[in-house]
């Protein structure tokens, strides 16, 4: 017997008999079924066990490749879209700024016609009203120069014949006008003619009996001395031999605008007066030279 048996801490424990039977159990159980597992192992199956082999699909994914993919894609969209909604915006700034400048032009344009118009009405009413105030003060040394011609030209005629009366224009081809012969010869027969017309319209290519324009009724006096003349007032302007306004004879033809093309032409009647064919709205009428001064004269007689 140790000499340390009689202590209590130092003696071994006994196992107890059921522990130890049911350590045995469970041992032999263990071992049985190692045993039946062999067994079955070594007898070869009746039927073999199929085997079946799943292939899973093997995914290749290179996520950082189709991200900056997508990246660079939304970018080159948005860039495009930027680019696009740039020129359209600068398309429609330049068409509102050429349709504001038309509009601007064609505002100025307008209002410098405008101006034109009323420059150009203001200026004809103003000679107007000087030619109508002219012949209002000359109508009475007019008349007093009138006379003296007359009783001039009757004092020289070699078989003096003093025309005291007046014929009025009959018929629907006759004017208002008075006739009278201050003069004799063809310069009568033109003045005769051209009085026979006053109070006539004015027709533009009016050549008689009932209307005529300035030219027609020119062409026309002249034709009552057996002269010949062209039809328009231009070609007028050029006939026979140019003779200054200060020495101007009965029957010569005064015009206005330069020689070779007047625009307008009438027959001086003498006393410093003309006759003919002014516009549609007076008509054919004889007036004083102040109520509209020509620029050149021809004579033919």
């Amino acid at each position: 017997m140790s000499h340390t048996a009689h202590i209590p801490s130092h003696r071994k424990p006994r196992r107890s008999a059921s522990k130890l039977a049911v350590r045995a159990g469970v041992a032999g159980g263990v071992l049985s079924t190692l045993a039946m597992a062999g067994t079955a192992s070594a007898t070869p199956s009746a039927d073999p066990v199929a085997e079946t082999t799943m292939e899973m699909p093997v995914l290749e994914l290179n996520l950082g490749a189709e991200v900056s993919s997508a990246v660079t894609t939304a970018a080159e969209t948005t860039r495009v879209a930027a680019v696009e909604a740039a020129v359209e915006g600068e398309l429609n700034a330049q068409e509102e700024s050429a349709r504001t400048g038309a509009a601007a032009e064609a505002k100025q344009a307008k209002e410098t016609a405008q101006q034109a118009a009323e420059k150009k009405a203001k200026e004809e009413a103003d000679r107007k009203a000087d030619a109508e105030r002219a012949t209002r003060d000359s109508e009475r040394d007019s008349l007093q120069t009138a006379s003296g011609s007359n009783t001039s030209a009757e004092q020289g005629s070699s078989t003096p014949s003093k025309s005291t009366g007046s014929t009025k224009g009959s018929g629907s081809g006759q004017g208002t006008g008075t006739v009278t012969a201050p003069v004799k010869g063809s310069a009568s027969a033109i003045l005769n003619f051209a009085r026979a017309q006053l109070g006539k319209a004015y027709v533009m290519g009016g050549t008689g009996p009932s209307s005529f324009d300035c030219s027609g009724l020119v062409q026309a006096a002249y034709r009552q001395a057996g002269i010949s003349l062209p039809r328009t007032s231009q070609a007028q302007s050029t006939a026979g031999r140019s003779v200054s306004l200060s020495a101007l004879q009965p029957g010569d033809i005064v015009y206005w605008g330069a020689k070779g093309s007047a625009y307008h032409v009438a027959v001086y009647s003498g006393g410093g007066n003309f006759i003919g064919a002014q516009n549609p709205n007076t008509g054919i009428v004889e007036r004083p030279m102040n109520y509209d001064m020509p620029t050149g004269a021809v004579r033919l007689l």
